[in-house]
């Protein structure tokens, strides 16, 4: 599949919980750091997701915004 977006973040599934229409995926992209999507029980269903698979988490925001301590 080709996106035109640029944030194309590689992880390994960590945790699925599925409710009754929506289902919140835990990615791990790296050791300790997580991306936590919600989508519908029917895509988790469709694409086969689970605990273990590896898949991608497409960031795409109209703006990001940076801060300093």
């Amino acid at each position: 599949m080709k996106v035109s977006a640029r944030n194309l973040i590689p992880g390994t599934v960590k945790k699925v919980t599925v409710g009754m229409v929506s289902a919140e995926v835990v990615i791990e992209v790296a050791p300790g750091v997580e991306i936590v999507s919600v989508i519908t029980k029917n895509s988790v269903e469709a694409m086969g997701i689970k605990e273990g698979s590896q898949v991608k988490a497409m960031v795409k925001a109209s703006s990001v915004m940076v801060t300093t301590d």
